[in-house]
């Protein structure tokens, strides 16, 4: 992945489209967003570095991408974010997005919010975490949205299934999710 192309005219639009519902729904109803449980605290620090997909809900703006990662870069008290995957094979083009995220609760850091659009902006909880900061779950508060993300290529499978107990735990629909691996 060493060569990055610009996102081109078509996959903006879509990003820019899905980001702009995003926001939509979060405004429109928000009622149920102190029931998801975030972790106890996020040390941005360790959080930081390159994560890759393990699994997602399906979603347009990430339709077709495989081999996903995302890059984390603490820039003072926010986070540069780089969202990279190959289109439909590996290795194959680069699709990527750049963007940034901030904290909206200092207390835990696990509640950001993530631009790549500005001004819209959509919620990133981190929900689950492991103890070494090898894996994260990150979702949304209305459950619409949800990755599971590893330090390395491949997650064992006790650990995604303990994960995915958590997750059911939470309310997620966990037959939603797509195991994306990054072979």
């Amino acid at each position: 992945m060493n060569e990055i192309h610009r996102p081109t005219a078509p996959v903006i639009l879509v990003l820019f489209i899905s980001m702009l519902l995003i926001s939509a729904c979060h405004l429109m109803d928000t009622n149920n967003m102190s029931s998801l449980q975030v972790v106890e605290y996020v040390d941005l620090e360790r959080y930081s570095g390159k994560w890759y997909e393990i699994a997602r809900y399906p979603h347009k703006f990430q339709e077709g991408c495989v081999g996903t990662q995302a890059t984390y870069t603490l820039i003072g008290d926010r986070l540069s974010v780089l969202n990279e995957c190959y289109e439909e094979s590996q290795p194959g083009k680069v699709r990527s997005a750049k963007g940034r995220a901030w904290v909206v609760d200092r207390e835990t850091n696990a509640k950001l919010k993530v631009s790549f659009f500005w001004p819209f902006s959509g919620d990133y909880w981190i929900i689950d975490l492991g103890d070494n900061y090898e894996y994260a779950v990150v979702g949304h508060p209305k459950r619409k949205y949800l990755w599971i993300l590893s330090r390395t290529r491949e997650l064992r499978d006790t650990s995604y299934e303990r994960i995915l107990n958590r997750l059911e735990n939470q309310g997620y629909d966990t037959s939603k999710l797509l195991k994306t691996g990054n072979e």
